[in-house]
């Protein structure tokens, strides 16, 4: 259904320098360290909102593979990983750099966008009397894109079948639904 989420094999975590990085093939654990990835973005993908983003940045990237899209609304994904809950990833959008470091909210986008060439589109909302204002900005969408994206009620009861443990077979994330396994 979406280019960058085709497979969901068994992922592999590493210990990274500051936290962990994540490897979701033994061929892309190989290529960790010689991979051109500048950033890992963990995206909800049961969210439109943020499926065009990804769309957007996947378009952007034109296959050269500085980012990397990982589904969190996908039921083998692990945010322990990264050293998350699911509540945190949900929260907002996090980011994870090459060094294992873990980025979030307004950053993931100024590095996201910087990664495929398009920084100077989000330049300004770095400048120092800007950020505080983009970050405040953000930290409200992602309080309310549930509500924003019409699926406040929806995310009561997903959110706890979410929790409970269920098989590969009960996913319905509109990411993974319809795609090769």
């Amino acid at each position: 259904m979406f280019g960058f989420w085709r497979h969901s094999p068994p992922r592999l975590c590493l210990p990274g320098f500051s936290g962990y990085i994540a490897a979701t093939s033994s061929r892309e654990l190989r290529g960790l360290t010689m991979s051109k990835w500048q950033l890992r973005v963990l995206i909800d993908g049961a969210c439109p909102l943020c499926r065009r983003e990804a769309d957007l940045w996947r378009r952007l990237d034109r296959g050269r593979g500085r980012i990397v899209l990982e589904d969190i609304s996908s039921g083998d994904f692990d945010p322990a990983c990264y050293g998350l809950t699911d509540e945190q990833a949900l929260r907002q959008i996090h980011g994870i750099l090459p060094s294992g470091h873990v980025i979030r909210g307004m950053e993931v986008f100024r590095q996201a966008y910087g990664a495929v060439g398009w920084g100077w589109l989000v330049g300004p909302t770095a400048w120092p009397i800007l950020r505080p204002l983009f970050d405040r900005a953000y930290r409200w969408f992602a309080q309310n894109r549930l509500r924003i994206t019409g699926r406040s009620s929806v995310c009561s009861e997903a959110c706890s079948v979410r929790n409970s443990p269920r098989s590969p077979a009960e996913d319905h994330s509109p990411v993974t639904a319809g795609t090769q396994q």
